[in-house]
């Protein structure tokens, strides 16, 4: 797709992005249950059979400071997006500091594998399009899972797609291929960071299904009100939302 047609793809998201606002912003909950569950049965049996493996076996052969500094570099290319939306809602603070941490850990941390900003008190917070929309009051829209995505609704769809076509590195990394290679090394990072988290919704809730929409609702929610906003316990590699009872 050449740069001219990924900007008259952007426009009509943008469009569709809008038309949101009209929504309500407590909509049922899961609208399209049955749908929802098909894909998550298959979406669990990938998960446990290819994507968890494959994570697992990272993390075993990967040394602890090799994981840290692969998830450091991933990490660093998602800055300027967040840079972006964090304009793009009025928090200029926040895009400052993603732009900074972005300059000092792509040139002082080597291309992003060590993350100096943070030792400089430069907290990564990361920001998305669909926070964005969220503070421009567009309703969330039905629940929707994705196909190896997982959890998401209609505002986080058009979310994750204009924060694909707002990336530079897609337009830097002109290749499909390097580009999906891409995007599966950092999915890849963030099941690794999410091996325990996951593990014991499998096999401690009576329906996972319930329990992963739970999570998705409330972490969504933090972090569209600033609680929360995508930080990992580094010490754990788990988000503060997965100590919330994963049974209800």
């Amino acid at each position: 797709m050449n740069h001219s047609s990924k900007h008259s793809v952007l426009a009509a998201l943008l469009l569709s992005a809008l038309s949101l606002t009209a929504c309500s912003s407590t909509p049922e909950e899961d609208p399209i249950e049955g749908f929802n569950r098909g894909v998550y049965a298959f979406n669990e049996v990938l998960d446990k059979n290819v994507i968890g493996p494959v994570a697992k076996g990272y993390r075993y052969i990967a040394p602890d400071m090799v994981r840290e500094h692969v998830g450091n570099f991933s990490d660093n290319l998602r800055e300027p997006v967040s840079m972006l939306n964090a304009l793009l809602q009025g928090d200029v603070e926040q895009g400052l500091t993603s732009f900074w941490r972005f300059t000092l850990n792509t040139t002082i941390g080597l291309a992003g594998i060590n993350d100096v900003a943070a030792e400089m008190g430069l907290k990564e917070r990361r920001e998305d399009f669909g926070q964005t929309l969220a503070t421009y009051g567009a309703g969330q829209g039905p629940y929707i899972v994705i196909p190896l995505l997982g959890p998401s609704n209609g505002r986080d769809v058009i979310g994750k797609v204009v924060d694909w076509f707002t990336n530079p590195f897609n337009y830097i990394i002109d290749d499909t291929y390097a580009q999906v290679g891409l995007a599966a090394g950092q999915a890849m990072v963030e099941r690794e960071r999410l091996i325990d988290p996951i593990d014991d919704i499998y096999d401690t809730s009576l329906d996972p299904y319930v329990a992963f929409r739970s999570i998705y609702f409330q972490s969504r929610q933090a972090q569209i009100e600033n609680r929360y906003d995508g930080e990992f316990d580094k010490s754990t590699q788990t988000p503060d939302q997965y100590e919330e009872d994963d049974n209800q």
